[in-house]
């Protein structure tokens, strides 16, 4: 949590003061402008993703059961989450979990079938709320205040990255869960 803590604070504090130095006549009152309204973009993009987490939440739990479809994990994917050696930096991505009373973070069974459907669902949940949350972050373009792309842009593509990562960790454990799943079922 703290590295994503850091990276979001560190970023919007970047774009803010590149922004009053790079694009506004250099002094204190550019500086401080821009990093209010990078800040205000962030925690625009904040609200938004909570927003989009809270509404896909709300959708009903049949079209997430599945670990087919949308949500099936190629061999190609798989191969790739192996290449950038995702085991070994997984950790450090915080899980939020316990928004909706269900960690991620520990498999606590490996025979309870109904416990691994569950974190199926789970993980289904959290890829569609991480893809949605990437993408739909663009909406913070279109605030009258974050109407410089030199704001809204990087704060934007921070956001996607910081999206990004904890859903190729979901599809990456999905694969495993879904058979892990089918297992128990037996």
């Amino acid at each position: 949590m703290i590295l994503y803590l850091t990276v979001i604070i560190a970023g919007t504090l970047t774009v803010g003061v590149a922004d009053g130095i790079l694009f506004a006549s250099p002094s204190v009152f550019s500086v401080l402008d821009g990093i209010f309204h990078a800040s205000l973009t962030t925690v625009s993009i904040i609200a938004i993703d909570g927003i989009l987490a809270y509404a896909i939440r709300r959708l009903p739990e049949i079209w997430f059961v599945n670990s087919s479809g949308i949500f099936a994990v190629s061999r190609v994917e798989r191969r790739f989450y192996r290449f950038i050696k995702i085991h070994s930096w997984k950790d450090k991505i915080p899980e939020l979990g316990g928004f909706t009373s269900f960690h991620k973070d520990k498999l606590v069974s490996v025979s309870d079938t109904e416990y691994l459907k569950r974190f199926v669902l789970e993980s289904n949940y959290g890829i569609v709320i991480h893809v949605s949350n990437a993408v739909l972050g663009i909406l913070v373009a279109f605030l009258p205040y974050a109407n410089k792309a030199n704001i809204w842009v990087p704060i934007f593509v921070i956001n996607f990255i910081l999206s990004i990562l904890p859903m190729m960790i979901l599809r990456y454990h999905v694969p495993v869960l879904a058979r892990l799943s089918r297992r128990s079922e037996k």
